[in-house]
């Protein structure tokens, strides 16, 4: 590019004065601005300033809306992972502001005014919700998983887990690499559909560091099928002096079948009664709390893994604590109707068509088709893979509008509103959006075609 041509590229502060108040950072935009510059010193022809200008902005707003923000999620996922996982009730957000807004206890004995253990209380509520001797936390199952592998293998390397249970799970993460990262040489045992207790018995030899099992809970297996219980290799791996651990994932608390299910996810509680010496689990999943991997299970070996060196680098802050800590603590006093995921599954099918129909009330006086349809909500976040709970959803079929520029619009608005297509209509699945949201779903809708008749941009 020669120099004539390079002369007419525009100054940064230039650009900056053309695109004025963004809501966005100053040395975010100054950073953008030098990108686009960079950009037009490359290309073989610069565009006209006005289109430079316009390019800028769009990319300005396409950096603001990834922003975490508070969004409408109207999928019918529960427990959406691109959309935080599990919601937090107001009670944890209430210690949220408490604990982050002061000084706490974290690390000091109020009773001695000496240095505390962190999470003591917490650990023995987990405890007491798993029916554990003891439990601990770290930032995720993940990071849990590793936590007992780094511990356990050392000297003896192998970890014994069936060939049935080498799952991906979210992000394209393995189970085979988590194992391997952790330094463990997988003993694969058994075929993809049937393993028995004697494969197993056969595959435990001097290097043999654990038994591991991988609860299915992101998919299912039917058919000629064979897996053993797990009180069977409980019982083998005591005699073998070996420990037997199981990856549950989801964490339920509470029977899954109450929320008009017939699917039973198994609990941590009932795992460990069943002869697994350590159990790991979510905390953001189907608990309802916020993101942490939990570990419970035998005292001796859950305090092994608190004065593991690694802990450290994988437990949790103030917050995650804090809101872990209340979580627990509405379980325990049987208010788990407070969780936002176990209210938004007790919902009756007849309070999500009242209110469909009253948002539709609101409505209607826009371009568009409106319907009240049955649903079908899923639970999500690698859980319960076969169930479905009835729904209701809003059926919207807008005019002059495709129906993929619509739910553009409605996913950049402001808060954004995440729904799907199917069958020709854009739905909106009630179950998934809390009632204190509905006049801010009628608004956002109603937002979509005030920016279409007045010509502006959706944001």
């Amino acid at each position: 590019m020669n120099q004539k041509v390079l002369r007419g590229i525009p100054s940064v502060e230039k650009l900056l004065q053309a695109i004025g108040e963004t809501g966005l950072p100053r040395p975010l935009v100054v950073g953008k601005a030098r990108e686009h510059l960079a950009e037009l010193r490359k290309a073989k022809t610069i565009p006209e300033f006005e289109e430079v200008v316009g390019s800028l902005r769009a990319s300005l707003e396409t950096l603001k809306l990834s922003r975490i923000q508070p969004v409408i999620n109207g999928t019918g996922i529960l427990i959406h992972t691109n959309l935080g996982r599990a919601p937090l009730g107001p009670a944890v957000v209430e210690t949220l502001e408490a604990v982050g807004a002061n000084y706490n206890n974290l690390e000091l004995d109020l009773g001695t005014g000496e240095r505390g253990g962190r999470a003591s209380y917490l650990e023995r509520c987990l405890a007491a919700l798993c029916s554990a001797e003891a439990a601990t936390v770290v930032n995720n199952c993940a990071a849990a998983l590793i936590l007992i592998l780094r511990h356990f293998v050392g000297a003896k390397n192998e970890v014994v887990i069936s060939r049935g249970e080498l799952v991906q799970i979210g992000g394209g993460f393995r189970i085979p690499e988590i194992l391997e990262v952790s330094g463990a040489r997988l003993r694969e045992v058994g075929t993809t559909n049937k393993t028995s207790i004697g494969d197993y018995a056969r595959a435990i030899n001097k290097q043999t560091a654990l038994i591991l099992r991988v609860h299915r809970s992101n998919f299912f297996m039917g058919g000629f099928v064979e897996s053993p219980r797990a009180e069977e290799l409980a019982v083998l791996a005591k005699k073998k002096r070996i420990p037997f651990v199981e990856d549950l994932g989801s964490g339920a608390m509470v029977p899954t079948e109450q929320f008009l299910t017939a699917e039973h996810e198994p609990t941590p509680a009932e795992v460990v009664r069943r002869g697994v010496d350590l159990v790991c689990f979510s905390g953001d999943k189907l608990l309802g709390g916020p993101q942490a991997g939990i570990i419970a299970g035998k005292a001796k070996l859950v305090a092994a893994l608190r004065k593991e060196p690694f802990f450290r680098a994988l437990r949790c802050d103030k917050l995650i604590l804090g809101a872990l800590q209340t979580t627990a603590e509405l379980y325990l006093a049987g208010r788990e109707e407070s969780v936002p995921v176990i209210e938004m599954l007790q919902m009756k099918p007849e309070e999500l068509t009242g209110r469909a129909a009253s948002i539709i009330k609101q409505i209607g006086d826009l371009p568009l088709k409106a319907d009240v349809a049955e649903g079908r909500a899923q639970f999500g976040g690698g859980t319960l893979p076969r169930a479905a709970v009835p729904s209701v959803t809003i059926d919207l079929v807008p005019r002059g509008l495709s129906l993929a520029e619509f739910g553009r619009r409605l996913r950049m608005g402001k808060p954004p509103v995440i729904g799907y297509v199917a069958g020709q209509r854009y739905k909106i699945d009630l179950r998934t959006v809390f009632p204190r949201q509905d006049s801010e779903l009628e608004q956002a809708i109603r937002k979509v075609f005030t920016l279409k008749e007045e010509g502006k941009s959706p944001v």
